[in-house]
């Protein structure tokens, strides 16, 4: 049973409304973890397969926000810089990097990246309304792989 499933069967005014420190301490710590407990809770999808306007219909929860997994791509083999392009435009990191604390040790356990989509290659990319935040572990936290 899916996200789409389960909230399907809330009661009105119940919504799947994870905070930032949910995300990363919880979904994406046993996703990287392998952990059981997500199978079939948020999607998998290929973000550079997708245009924005296709991840409504793949990962819907509600009618403005969407919530799934998706690898991160490297732009070259050997290198870190990661690859946000997607058929007809790319995603571009904006603003600095939020830092997300363990509510319970204080710690660093992740990051949050904002991304705007910009259809056409850059530099000459036209500003789209299309908005993503992107949630990575950091070191200290992650489980082996």
């Amino acid at each position: 049973m899916g996200l789409r499933d389960i909230g399907a069967t809330l009661p009105p005014g119940f919504r799947f409304y994870p905070s930032d420190e949910e995300l990363v301490c919880h979904y994406l710590y046993k996703k990287i973890a392998n952990e059981e407990a997500l199978k079939g809770t948020l999607v998998e999808i290929d973000l550079h397969t997708c245009e924005p306007w296709q991840l409504p219909e793949v990962a819907k929860l509600n009618t403005t926000e969407w919530y799934f997994f998706s690898f991160r791509d490297r732009k070259y083999a050997t290198g870190f810089r990661t690859n946000r392009a997607t058929t007809s435009g790319y995603w571009k990191a904006t603003g600095k990097d939020r830092v997300i604390l363990d509510p319970r040790t204080q710690e660093i356990v992740g990051m949050r990246k904002t991304l705007v989509f910009y259809k056409n290659r850059a530099p000459n990319g036209i500003k789209t309304g299309w908005i993503m935040h992107e949630f990575r572990l950091e070191s200290p936290h992650m489980p082996p792989k």
